[in-house]
């Protein structure tokens, strides 16, 4: 899976815009979900010239996630699923309310 969306205000995700925009404003966040491999594919984006932003690590609902920035400034977040968290664990662990939840 891949999505597109505006950088997040304040978020892990915020970046300046891309190096060659005249604009110099915030750029889009891009999710890319992996199915597995996580930590090879930080490996090789990082060998691919990536400044890896946020080392590779399991988030408490469930996924392992890293940030790279691309040499455009673009950052990039990958995702993997290591576990399935009822909402109820990711709710006390995360210490919020959550609305919705996958299963």
């Amino acid at each position: 899976m891949t999505a597109i969306s505006s950088s997040m205000p304040n978020g892990p995700t915020m970046s300046p815009a891309p190096r060659r925009s005249p604009a110099r404003t915030r750029s889009q966040s891009v999710y890319v979900r992996l199915k597995d491999g996580i930590d090879a594919h930080c490996d090789r984006a990082r060998a691919a010239g990536a400044e890896i932003v946020q080392e590779p690590a399991d988030q408490f609902y469930g996924e392992r996630q890293y940030r790279a920035r691309d040499p455009e400034g673009h950052v990039w977040t990958f995702s993997q699923t290591v576990r399935s968290v009822p909402r109820e664990e990711a709710e006390r662990l995360g210490d919020l309310h959550i609305e919705g939840w996958h299963q």
